[in-house]
C-alpha cells in the first residue's frame, strides 16, 4: 500500500488534495453535502491505490532480437513476448524498451485486458548506420489504472545484444597471387621409404571428424590421431588493419578508420568467397577471436566481421610484430594502411618477406581533413620499394575501382615478365 500511495500520479495527488479540501470546507461552512462530495473524491485515488497494490501480477518477458548480426544500414526486429503468470488481473501497462540512441527512439507500448493467463506479442524495429555492439533494454514497465491515478514501475534487468558489422561492398575478382600458398593438412607429400600411415596422421584437433581417427597410431602414441591426407586444405589470407590514432584523420562515421574498416571487412568477405581461410591482425596484433577456419568448416567471416564491428583505435604509435614470428603462416596479406612513417618500413618489409604475395590499399588519410595527399605519395612509394602491390584510396574513391586497379598492376607485371621468360629459354 506504501508504494502504492507513492506512485500517485500527478492526477491522483489532485484529487486527495481537491477531496481534503472539499471536506474542510465542508466542516467549516456546515455543509454535509460538501462532505459526501469531498469523502467520494479523496477515497477514488485512495481505493485504487489499494486495489492496485494488492493485485498479484507476475509478468515474464522473452525479448528476441532477429537476426543478431546486421550490416550497417539494415534493419533488425525486436519481439517482446509478454505473458502475465499472477491470478488477478491488472490495469493497463505501459512499456518502454531502453536502446542506444543511435538505433532509434524508445518504442512505447499500452496493452489492457490483462488478466491470468495474458499472453501478448509486440514488435518493433531497429536501424543502425554505426557499426558497434549494442544492448537493447532492459524494459520498464509502469501499471497504470483506467482513470490514470496510480502508477506502479517495474523494470526487467535481462537486455539483448544486437551486433552491426561494417558495410562491405562486392569486389571483382582480381589475379591475387600467392594463392597456393599458405599450409594445410592435405599438400602432396613423396614417400621414399617407410609407410605412409606413419607421415599422414596428426594429433587430433578439436572439430575433427571422429571417422577420420586413425586408430593404430592412436594405440602407438597414447593419443588421439586422425588421417592428414583427408584433410581439406585451404589458402590462408591475412588482412592487416592499421587502426592506430595517429595514422588516421577525421572523427566519426565520417573518419578515415571507418573507411579502413569498412575496406577490410569487404576484403575480407571477397577472399572466404574465393575459399581463403581470413584472419584478422591489426596494429595491436592477431586478432584471436578471429583466427584461421577450424578444419573441415565451412569459411564464415562472421567471426571477424564481429571483431570488426568493436574494433577501436589504439594509441599504440608502432605496429605491432609479435604475429611475424609465426611460423606457417604464409600466403596471401591484404594490408589497409593509413600514415605510414619511415619507422614502419622494417615492419612492412619483415609482413611482406614472410607472405606469399602482399597488396595494400594506402588511405590519403591527409583528405579527410580537406589537405592535400602530400603524405600518401611517400607512402605508396616506400611500400612500392618495399615489394607491395598498392594503390591509394580517397574518401571518395571506390573501393572496387581501387581494387581493380590492384589487379591490372598484376597482369601488366606479368605481362612484362614473360618476354623474359621467352628469352631466357631461347638462349638455352
Amino acid at each position: 500500500m506504501r508504494e502504492a500511495l507513492a506512485g500517485l500520479t500527478v492526477r491522483g495527488r489532485a484529487f486527495v488534495a481537491a477531496g481534503v479540501t472539499a471536506v474542510v470546507c465542508a466542516v467549516l461552512l456546515g455543509q454535509p453535502a460538501l462532505t459526501r462530495v469531498g469523502v467520494l473524491v479523496l477515497a477514488l485515488p485512495l481505493v485504487t491505490a489499494l486495489v492496485l497494490g494488492r493485485s498479484r501480477y507476475r509478468l515474464a518477458l522473452v525479448r528476441t532480437v532477429s537476426p543478431p548480426l546486421v550490416t550497417a544500414g539494415q534493419q533488425a526486429r525486436v519481439t517482446l513476448s509478454l505473458s502475465n503468470e499472477g491470478r488477478t488481473p491488472s490495469g493497463v501497462l505501459l512499456l518502454e524498451d531502453h536502446v542506444p540512441y543511435v538505433l532509434g527512439t524508445r518504442p512505447r507500448f499500452v496493452l489492457e485486458g490483462i488478466g491470468h493467463g495474458w499472453q501478448r506479442q509486440v514488435g518493433y524495429q531497429v536501424r543502425s548506420d554505426v557499426r558497434g555492439r549494442f544492448e537493447v533494454g532492459p524494459m520498464s514497465v509502469r501499471v497504470s489504472d483506467p482513470f490514470g491515478l496510480v502508477e506502479l514501475g517495474r523494470a526487467f534487468r535481462t537486455t539483448s545484444a544486437l551486433t552491426v558489422t561494417p558495410r562491405t561492398v562486392a569486389l571483382p575478382a582480381i589475379p591475387l597471387g600467392g594463392s597456393e600458398s599458405g599450409s594445410g593438412d592435405n599438400r602432396p607429400r613423396a614417400f621414399a621409404t617407410g609407410s605412409a600411415e606413419d607421415v599422414t596422421v596428426r594429433e587430433y584437433r578439436r572439430g575433427d571428424d571422429l571417422r577420420r581417427v586413425h586408430w593404430p597410431s592412436s594405440a602407438r602414441v597414447g593419443e588421439l590421431m586422425v588421417r592428414r591426407e583427408e584433410q581439406p586444405w585451404h589458402s590462408r589470407a591475412t588482412v592487416f588493419l592499421d587502426n592506430r590514432e595517429v595514422a588516421h584523420r577525421g572523427e566519426g562515421i565520417a573518419s578515415s578508420l571507418e573507411t579502413a574498416v569498412s575496406a577490410a571487412a569487404s576484403v575480407a568477405v571477397h577472399l572466404t568467397r574465393r575459399g581463403f581461410a581470413v584472419r584478422l591482425v591489426t596494429a595491436a596484433g592477431e586478432d584471436r577471436s578471429s583466427g584461421w577456419h577450424e578444419r573441415g568448416a565451412e569459411p564464415s567471416t562472421a567471426p571477424l566481421l564481429e571483431s570488426l564491428a568493436v574494433l577501436r583505435p589504439t594509441p599504440a604509435p608502432r605496429l605491432d610484430t609479435a604475429w611475424l614470428g609465426e611460423a606457417g603462416h604464409g600466403g596471401l596479406v591484404v594490408a589497409v594502411l593509413g600514415a605510414v612513417q619511415q619507422h614502419d618500413a622494417p615492419v612492412l618489409r619483415r609482413m611482406q618477406s614472410h607472405q606469399g604475395s602482399a597488396l595494400a590499399l594506402a588511405l590519403d588519410v591527409e583528405a579527410w581533413v580537406g589537405a592535400t595527399g602530400a603524405s600518401t605519395a611517400p607512402a605508396t612509394g616506400l611500400l612500392a620499394q618495399q615489394g607491395w602491390r598498392v594503390t591509394t584510396l580517397g574518401p571518395r574513391d571506390r573501393l572496387e575501382a581501387r581494387w581493380q586497379e590492384l589487379g591490372a598492376g598484376a597482369r601488366s607485371g606479368a605481362r612484362r615478365a614473360a618476354p623474359e621468360r621467352r628469352t631466357t629459354e631461347v638462349g638455352r
